[in-house]
């Protein structure tokens, strides 16, 4: 029977997220890391799914799902979210058939930059991504600490805070706060963030200037972050995490731009370790990452 690469649907996306965490956890257990991924409810891909259709992709055979592929687009930005193909079906060219079904939404975009998160040990995706034209450009690290550990050793200036919401002028401000450091507006994630990211959004202050933006989940991890001037990295990063210590969840985490030193600095010297190397891959170079930490690998 043939493998065969049709359009997601909504009811894949469940499935797809299985899929995912299991070959997640396949590749990082072979590399010494141990399961990382855990299930999820797939609800920012069921929010791209109703944005951009042609963005999600499955390769199945007969009735068993054997790869998914998923990308969104904001701006001249395609990201390529997930591409993950079930362990053992790797050599059969499904991801080869599926990357060229998400190449295909990238060129429908009109997108003038592609970008991805990858494994930093994942070496024959990146020979893969080399080969479709997106380059290698820093490391991206997932940190985290206990909380009781963090909250002990939190210290330094922080900003205030004051929950986002979905009014026109938080909106504008946050679109404009990403295309200063990203050169894209991401309004439409932060619409997503604010109504049913499952996060907690906050704008940082520093006295009547506004400085940035942040989340927080409930499982205690930080991102999105961005702020207005590099300088104010520091003090937001910290302040996130003291939002995030309040969760109450047992760890803190982040992904940390290797590109930021001042954002690296700040979480070594609060016990944070380093979990899970990560990649930034992309057909040219874009952002201020110095002032932007992602969210996770598919959200960016």
């Amino acid at each position: 029977m043939s493998v065969i690469c049709r359009p997601a649907r909504p009811q894949d996306l469940e499935l797809a997220d299985d899929l995912v965490v299991s070959s997640i956890n396949d590749l990082t257990g072979r590399h010494g890391f141990g399961p990382m991924a855990v299930r999820s409810p797939p609800d920012f891909q069921r929010f791209s799914l109703k944005d951009d259709a042609d963005g999600l992709w499955v390769a199945e055979e007969g009735e068993r799902m054997l790869g998914f592929a998923w990308s969104w687009v904001c701006g001249d930005m395609w990201f390529l979210a997930q591409l993950f193909v079930t362990p053992g079906q790797q050599a059969r060219g499904v991801g080869n058939e599926l990357i060229t079904r998400t190449l295909a939404h990238a060129g429908k975009s009109g997108a003038s930059n592609r970008v991805l998160i990858t494994f930093s040990f994942n070496t024959v995706s990146q020979g893969l991504y080399i080969r479709h034209g997106l380059f290698p450009r820093f490391p991206i690290y997932s940190v985290s600490a206990p909380r009781e550990q963090l909250i002990r050793s939190l210290h330094g200036p922080q900003y205030d805070v004051t929950p986002l919401t979905e009014d026109a002028s938080t909106l504008r401000r946050l679109a404009q706060a990403d295309e200063r450091v990203l050169g894209i507006s991401r309004e439409k994630h932060h619409r997503y963030l604010i109504n049913a990211g499952g996060a907690r959004g906050f704008n940082l202050h520093d006295g009547s200037d506004w400085v940035g933006y942040a989340y927080v989940d409930g499982g205690g991890h930080v991102g999105p972050l961005a702020v207005m001037e590099p300088h104010a990295i520091a003090p937001a990063l910290r302040t996130a995490l003291h939002l995030a210590a309040e969760s109450g969840a047992p760890r803190v985490s982040a992904f940390l731009p290797g590109a930021s030193e001042i954002a690296l600095n700040v979480a070594i010297e609060h016990g944070m370790r380093i979990k899970i190397p990560m990649l930034l891959m992309s057909s040219r170079e874009f952002g201020n990452w110095a002032q932007y930490l992602p969210r996770n690998p598919g959200f960016m």
